[in-house]
């Protein structure tokens, strides 16, 4: 699997912000990204509807934002709090941009600003992500934030026909 796009060393300081149901259909067009599809598990043709509904079923063990430039959303990404109350203290996050501003520091700013909502408001002492084994460039942001490789889960992801390797990747505060 390869990227369709290729990282640039400029680096852009987006806005971030709580996501609101206005968000749905620019967030759909970028689910709906073949380079976003590629490094997710998503399935391509995404609906606006599906997303509204999505948003609006956002609770409190989730916090969901976007990133903006010139009003214009970009990525965004998602912090869910495990609900079993033996798991309160574990995250996990999902991160996705559009194809074009991939490699301009937006995603480590979404990553950035939910792993602050992570130590400093929630108090989670665990945090993980699952990224295709592959996904060089996400895998060295995780690692760039603190993320460690615990596993991997061999042939677990399917895209463009293909089986794909995942690895389980976990970031500790203990």
């Amino acid at each position: 699997m390869t990227s369709t796009t290729s990282p640039s060393p400029e680096k852009i300081q987006p806005q971030i912000r709580s996501v609101r149901p206005s968000d749905a259909e620019a967030l759909c067009a970028i689910f709906n990204m073949p380079g976003f599809r590629w490094g997710t598990l998503r399935m391509p043709f995404e609906r606006v509807e599906e997303v509204e509904r999505r948003i609006a079923k956002s609770g409190q063990e989730t916090t969901w934002i976007v990133a903006e430039l010139d009003g214009k959303v970009v990525g965004h990404g998602s912090l869910v709090v495990q609900g079993s109350p033996r798991r309160s203290h574990i995250g996990e996050i999902n991160i996705g941009l559009d194809d074009a501003f991939v490699g301009k520091g937006i995603g480590s700013a979404i990553l950035g600003a939910l792993l602050d909502v992570a130590d400093n408001w929630r108090a989670l002492k665990r945090v993980e992500l699952t990224v295709y084994a592959d996904n060089e460039p996400a895998i060295r942001l995780y690692t760039s934030h603190g993320f460690e490789v615990e596993g991997r889960h061999v042939k677990a992801g399917f895209t463009d026909g293909q089986y794909h390797d995942l690895l389980s990747m976990a970031r500790l505060r203990f």
